[in-house]
């Protein structure tokens, strides 16, 4: 058995407004056994699509290396733009040592409403994944039950969004349910209609360009 850790504290800017929230990056950042192209930050893995979409979408130039440049050159970014970034999974238990959701069991969850009660400017969670088992959105409803409180729909149009109020605070917090930013759910991409009705006003548009497209309105 492998306990899977998350290997990066969260990276929540003073100010920030938005928060991006995932599961876990994959085993080797936890093991320290990057490959090249890897980047030793949240979303840094070299298969994943998140810093490739923002580089599109703010013509960032970003290096794609296990580098402190490169690490620097995403921290400003959100520093600049208000974004910080929290996974809610801290640890997990897995029997086969890979990045799959579904694989992780015994998962310990980070206390993300104190978190979002210390960070009173946050108004917005960008979860990088649904409410399919074991994703970002799927982790967060369970860890509300805890608090007594659960998401109200706002738009069931995908990205969905709903909404919570934090307990004493009567503070409203938006959600947005992003496609996952990795090629893992590329085969989910494929099959939304959006998608489809997309590919066939442009044939050349791939499964980036249509998160880059729904990621816009909300970065």
């Amino acid at each position: 058995m492998f306990l899977h850790t998350h290997p990066y504290p969260p990276f929540i800017p003073k100010k920030a407004t938005k928060l991006i929230v995932g599961t876990l990056p994959p085993p080797r950042f936890t093991t320290a056994e990057l490959k090249p192209g890897d980047v030793d930050f949240c979303y840094g893995s070299r298969d994943g699509q998140l810093w490739s979409i923002m580089d599109r979408l703010f013509d960032l130039g970003l290096r794609y290396e296990n580098t402190s440049e490169a690490i620097k050159e995403r921290k400003d970014f959100l520093i600049d733009r208000g974004i910080g970034v929290c996974d809610i999974v801290a640890s997990a238990v897995r029997e086969k040592v890979d990045a799959s959701d579904l694989g992780m069991q015994e998962v310990v969850l980070r206390d993300l409403v104190a978190i979002l009660q210390n960070n009173p400017t946050i108004e917005t969670l960008l979860f990088t994944g649904g409410n399919s088992k074991n994703g970002p959105e799927y982790f967060f409803r369970r860890h509300l039950k805890k608090y007594g409180i659960s998401l109200q729909l706002i738009s069931n149009e995908l990205p969905r969004r709903h909404y919570f109020k934090l307990p004493k605070q009567n503070r409203k917090i938006t959600t947005v349910s992003l496609i996952a930013p990795s090629g893992a759910a590329n085969r989910a991409v494929g099959s939304l209609k959006a998608y489809k009705a997309m590919k066939a006003h442009d044939s050349a548009l791939n499964t980036i360009d249509f998160r880059v497209r729904q990621y816009e309105p909300y970065f």
